[in-house]
């Protein structure tokens, strides 16, 4: 098991924000957090990065407690994040980027792993290019490029095909596919494009005000569950 989370509550100041919160991830599983806006998701992936981390419960990592470490030493163990709005520096290049992810793991920083262009060939031209002047959907492959260079055993990604258009969306799903089996890690994915869930993963849990509701199979995320736990 790559991730547990056991009975988790985490705080914003006073504000109580999960309840409770358990979910398992299998080695190399993709699986994503649903929920309305406000429910609890960033807060769920904050809580597995230690950037917020739980008051009450435990996180494991392959059976290793991380629940007290903070955010560098969870990176060293093997959690990366690709955030909510991608957070690319932008007066740094593309390999530059990349080169500020290879120094959170203490890697070589001089060269971008090869890996990286035959995933995201699109950034090979760019390679030399500002940050800040890509597209959206060039920052969002910049982004997973960034993370997977640290070489983790858990990828969270916070809304990754926000934003985008639907042919980008596509190659982002292609690459997301790659990624459990080629780089042996497990992914957990928030999102709310159902049909690019139902495509990429094989369980999913719902969050409502901080609780998960619903958990199961992909082909449990039925038109009833959706209506009752995800319209707006």
């Amino acid at each position: 098991m790559t991730l547990q989370v056991k009975n988790i509550d985490t705080f914003y100041g006073t504000s109580h924000i999960l309840h409770h919160v358990s979910l398992e991830i299998a080695d190399r599983e993709l699986y994503a957090v649903l929920g309305r806006n406000g429910a609890g998701k960033t807060t769920l992936l904050r809580s597995i990065t230690g950037t917020n981390p739980p008051k009450l419960g435990a996180v494991l990592l392959d059976g290793v407690e991380i629940t007290h470490l903070k955010s560098h030493q969870r990176t060293w163990l093997g959690v990366s994040y690709v955030p909510q709005g991608r957070e690319i520096i932008p007066d740094i290049t593309v390999a530059e980027n990349i080169y500020v992810a290879l120094l959170g793991k203490g890697r070589r920083r001089d060269q971008v792993p090869g890996f990286v262009f035959d995933y995201f060939p699109a950034l090979k031209p760019l390679a030399a290019q500002k940050g800040g002047t890509l597209s959206g959907g060039q920052q969002q492959q910049l982004a997973i490029a960034r993370a997977l260079v640290q070489e983790p055993k858990l990828l969270l990604m916070d809304e990754p095909t926000e934003g985008l258009q639907p042919s980008v969306v596509e190659e982002i799903d292609a690459i997301i596919k790659r990624i459990p089996t080629e780089r042996n890690c497990a992914v957990l994915l928030v999102e709310q494009n159902l049909d690019f869930v139902r495509d990429i993963t094989q369980r999913f849990a719902i969050l409502e005000t901080g609780r998960i509701v619903v958990n199961g199979t992909i082909d449990q995320l039925s038109p009833e569950v959706v209506q009752r736990h995800l319209a707006v």
